[in-house]
C-alpha cells in the first residue's frame, strides 16, 4: 500500500492541464468491441481503471497498438468469446466497475455478454438492476449466479422495442445504447443519462454508422444497423479534474490557470463554486482562478443556508461533492452539502473533523459544513484514502493543511488521476509518494 507524504500549506502557481476523462473512456473503449474494424481514441488517461480494462480487452483477443502518447488503436476483428468462461476473466473483470459496459457491445455483436459482479468503490450500493432489464427487453435472457456472483444474458437476436429507465444511469445508458445499435428495428430510450460523456459515445458510434437521434437529451431514438465501422475519436478532458483543480486552487489561495477544459461540455460546475464563494473567469477554452484570501458562501434569496446536491445531468455531478465539501471547510459561511446518490461517500468527512474542520453529519447522505473562514487553518493527520473521490479530496485539504499529512492506500487516487503528485509538483506542491 503506496502513501503520499504531503507538506501542506504552500501557495501553487502556474498552468495545468486536464487529462481524459476516465469516465468517457471506460465507454469508448468498450465500444470498440462492436466493429472488426480498427477504431483510433486519443487523450486516453494512463491511470488503473482505464489500463485494467484495455487489459481486459487484450484478454479477449482485441489487438491493441500505442500509436502515440495517450493514443491508441482497438481492433476488435478476432474476439475470443470463449474468455467469458474462464477463471482469468472472472478475477479480471470483478476488478473494475466499468467492465460492465463489455456487456452491451458483447451481447450485441455476439450474442452473448457475461460479467462477474464488479468492484470498483465501496461508496454505497450501486445496482445493476438498470442494465438487465433493460438488455431484457430488447430480448436477452438474463441469467444471475448467485453463488459465483455472476452474470449472464444471452440473445440469438436483439430487437428494438421501447424502454423506460428506471434510473438515468450512465453506464446503463451507455451500455444500451451500444446493445441496441446493432439490435433489428427501433429502439427508443426514455430517461436516458445525457452527461457529455454519453454524447461522446453516441457521436462515436455515430461517426461508425450507427443511427442515433436526440443527441444530448433524455430521449434517444436508435435505429439497428448491420455493422459498424472504424473510426477516430478524441476524448473531452475530464471535468471531475476541472472542477478539483478549481476547489485546489480555493483551498490553497492559490493562482491558477486549468488550460483546455472544454468550458461548454462543464455544465453547471463553475456555477457551483461560485456558489461558494470562488472567483474564476472564462478565458477562451480555459479556466483562470485568482489568488483568493477569503471566499464566501451564498445564501438562497430568502437568506435560507445554501444546499448543494447532486441529480442527473445536467445537474451537479456527485463525484465533485466530496471537493465541494473539502472547499466549504474554509470559506465564510455555512453549506449543506446532500448526497443523493450514495450513502456511503460522506463517510471519509471524520478524517477532515481530525484534521480541524467544523462538519456535522446529519446522516448518511446529508452533511453540513460550518465553514471557518480561515481562521483555523486545517492541520496535517495520518488518514487512508477510502475511494478515489474522496482521496483527491483528502489530497486536497492536505495541500492546504499547516504541517505534514500523509495519505494511505493512495492506489485509490491512481485509479482516477494520472500522475497527481508528479503534475501538482510542477505548479509548486509538495507531494513525496513513498
Amino acid at each position: 500500500m503506496n502513501t503520499f507524504e504531503i507538506i501542506g500549506g504552500k501557495r501553487l502557481s502556474g498552468e495545468i492541464t486536464p487529462q481524459g476523462a476516465k469516465n468517457e473512456a471506460l465507454q469508448v473503449i468498450c465500444a470498440t468491441l462492436l466493429t472488426s474494424e480498427k477504431v483510433k481514441i486519443s487523450n486516453i488517461p494512463d491511470i488503473q481503471d482505464v489500463n485494467k480494462l484495455i487489459s481486459l480487452l487484450i484478454d479477449l483477443g482485441v489487438k491493441v497498438e500505442k500509436t502515440a502518447n495517450e493514443e491508441f488503436t482497438f481492433q476488435a476483428d478476432d474476439v475470443n468469446i470463449d474468455f467469458l468462461d474462464s477463471p482469468e476473466f472472472r478475477n479480471k473483470g470483478s476488478m473494475l466497475r466499468g467492465s460492465i459496459m463489455i456487456v452491451g457491445p458483447l451481447l450485441s455483436r455476439f450474442g452473448k455478454g457475461y460479467i462477474p459482479k464488479p468492484g470498483g468503490d465501496k461508496i454505497g450500493r450501486r445496482r445493476l438492476d438498470t442494465h438487465f432489464l433493460a438488455l431484457q427487453d430488447l430480448g436477452a435472457k438474463f441469467e444471475y449466479l448467485v453463488d459465483e456472483n455472476f452474470y449472464k444474458v444471452d440473445a440469438k437476436e436483439l430487437k428494438g422495442c421501447y424502454i423506460l429507465l428506471d434510473e438515468a444511469s450512465v453506464t446503463g445508458t451507455a451500455n444500451i445504447i451500444m446493445a441496441a445499435v446493432l439490435a433489428k428495428g427501433i429502439t427508443t430510450i426514455f430517461n436516458a443519462a445525457c452527461e457529455p460523456y454519453v454524447q461522446q459515445l453516441c457521436k462515436m458510434l455515430n461517426n461508425m454508422g450507427a443511427k442515433i437521434d436526440g443527441v444530448a437529451s433524455n430521449l434517444l431514438k436508435i435505429e439497428g444497423v448491420k455493422e459498424l465501422n472504424g473510426c477516430a475519436h478524441r476524448l473531452l478532458p475530464d471535468m471531475i479534474e476541472v472542477g478539483s483543480f478549481i476547489g485546489l486552487a480555493a483551498m490553497t489561495q492559490s493562482e491558477l490557470t486549468i488550460k483546455n477544459v472544454s468550458y461548454q461540455s462543464l455544465g453547471i460546475i463553475p456555477n457551483v463554486f461560485r456558489k461558494i464563494g470562488i472567483k474564476l473567469e472564462q478565458s477562451k477554452d480555459d479556466i483562470f482562478i485568482p489568488q483568493q484570501d477569503h471566499y464566501e458562501v451564498e445564501t438562497f434569496i430568502d437568506g435560507s443556508i445554501m444546499t448543494i446536491a447532486d441529480a442527473p445531468w445536467p445537474g451537479f455531478t456527485p463525484d465533485l461533492l466530496s471537493v465541494v465539501l473539502v472547499v466549504a471547510t474554509q470559506a465564510k459561511g455555512s453549506v449543506l452539502i446532500h448526497q443523493k446518490m450514495f450513502e456511503s461517500r460522506l463517510f471519509f468527512v471524520d478524517k477532515l473533523i481530525d484534521m480541524g474542520a467544523q462538519i456535522i453529519l446529519c446522516d448518511p447522505h446529508r452533511a453540513t459544513v460550518i465553514g471557518l473562514n480561515r481562521m483555523f487553518p486545517l492541520r496535517g493527520i495520518e488518514m487512508t484514502s477510502p475511494d478515489i473521490r474522496a482521496g483527491v479530496s483528502l489530497l486536497i485539504a492536505a495541500l492546504s493543511a499547516e504541517g505534514k499529512s500523509l495519505i494511505h492506500n493512495i492506489e485509490q487516487i491512481d485509479r482516477g488521476y494520472q500522475n497527481i503528485d508528479t503534475r501538482l509538483n510542477k505548479i509548486g506542491a509538495s507531494i513525496v509518494r513513498k
